[in-house]
């Protein structure tokens, strides 16, 4: 009777795969980001093993939230002083100065914690416009927006 065959991480290939995320819903987007980042998008995806792949996410600053997330959604970060409770909505993000970062950790809030979590973030590249320096890795271009049709908001025009 075969085991089933546990990677070792010698063994692991790992691949880069570029995604626009203009149009592209956030949670949709961070979802499909995590799982391949974590690697179980291939058959021998082994748990304990970082075997997912380099994500380079361009225009992270086009991103669209549905429903009235816009207007509610707030982050609360501390600034490390006393009463130091800070909230920003998501909009105030967007429009920072780095607004990969709401990309960035609506992904690292996906995958499990640890040592193996900071390992895998380290393979997410996420940049704001267009402009990436990863073109010598030749990395594949996967469209979200055609694995399911609610992964982008379509306006409909009256």
């Amino acid at each position: 009777m075969k085991t089933t065959p546990s990677l070792k991480p010698a063994e692991v290939k790992k691949g880069w795969v570029l995604i626009d995320a203009e149009g592209l819903v956030l949670g949709r987007l961070a979802t499909i980001i995590a799982n391949r980042l974590r690697g179980k998008h291939k058959p021998q995806f082994t748990p304990h093993v970082d075997c997912g792949d380099h994500v380079v996410v361009i225009n992270a600053e086009k991103i669209v939230l549905t429903g009235n997330k816009v207007g509610q959604k707030l982050f609360h970060y501390h600034t490390g002083h006393p009463g130091g409770v800070k909230e920003r909505t998501i909009t105030q993000r967007l429009n920072g100065p780095n607004p990969g970062s709401v990309v960035e950790k609506a992904v690292e809030r996906m995958i499990t914690r640890g040592p193996l979590q900071r390992a895998q973030m380290k393979n997410l590249h996420v940049y704001a416009g267009a402009a990436h320096p990863h073109d010598g890795q030749q990395p594949v271009k996967l469209d979200v927006a055609s694995l399911n049709r609610k992964n982008t908001i379509n306006v409909i025009k009256v």
